[in-house]
Order: structure tokens, then C-alpha cells, then sequence
């Protein structure tokens, strides 16, 4: 088992920035690739992004491309996400889960999940 507790939500003013945080716990962290998600109100979970194990392979939504940032430090078994130019509509509960199969596409299955963080953008 993975244990994936996020942090680092909030409320911020469009244009801000915040930066999220998923501690991960019980496994060896190396071992999994990681990713990132986002369920508005009344919509359907999507990818954001995500991250090989080693971290030399990301992928992003088109609609984050050049505004967030996934990383990861494998000594400190943590994942980040960097959001940037942040606008209203990337508002949503941000969950990060972990992959054992490795990759980073938006059809990989994610095995482990947490339990999120909201994200409020105001406009």
C-alpha cells in the first residue's frame, strides 16, 4: 500500500500561483510514477499531469501546458505540482495518486489515490 496525503490548496486570485505538495508514505517511492488529477463541481475527474518514476519524463494536459509544473524528489518521497498563471477555471479538488506500471500517459491506471486538495481561482 501507498499512502498519498496532499497539501498546499487554497484560495488564490487568477494570475497567482500556488504550489501543491503529495507526501507519500509506505512504499518505495522510486518505485512508482506519479500524476496528477482534478474534479471540478459536476464534472468528470481529468489528467493534469504526470511524472516518471526518475523523474526524466513528464506529460501535461494541453490546457496546463506552460503554466504547471510537475516535479518530484525521490529522497524526500514527495511530488509537486507548480501552478502558474493560474485562471477560474482550473478551480477543482486536486488529488495526486502513484503507478506502479511506470508511465505517464492520461489512460495509465493509477493504482493509489489521496484524498485531494481544493484549488479555488477567483476571478
Amino acid at each position: 500500500q501507498v499512502q498519498l496525503v496532499e497539501s498546499g490548496g487554497g484560495l488564490v486570485q487568477a494570475g497567482g500561483s500556488l504550489r501543491l505538495s503529495c507526501a507519500a508514505s509506505g512504499r518505495t517511492f522510486s518505485n512508482y510514477a506519479m500524476g496528477w488529477f482534478r474534479q471540478a463541481p459536476g464534472k468528470e475527474r481529468e489528467f493534469v499531469a504526470a511524472i516518471s518514476r526518475s523523474g526524466g519524463i513528464t506529460n501535461y494536459v494541453d490546457s496546463v501546458k506552460g503554466r504547471f509544473t510537475v516535479s518530484r524528489d525521490n529522497a524526500k518521497n514527495t511530488v509537486y505540482l507548480q501552478m502558474n498563471s493560474l485562471k477560474p477555471e482550473d478551480t477543482a479538488v486536486y488529488f495526486c495518486a502513484a503507478t506502479y506500471f511506470g508511465g505517464t500517459s492520461p489512460a495509465q491506471k493509477f493504482n493509489y489515490w489521496g484524498q485531494g486538495t481544493q484549488v479555488t481561482v477567483s476571478s
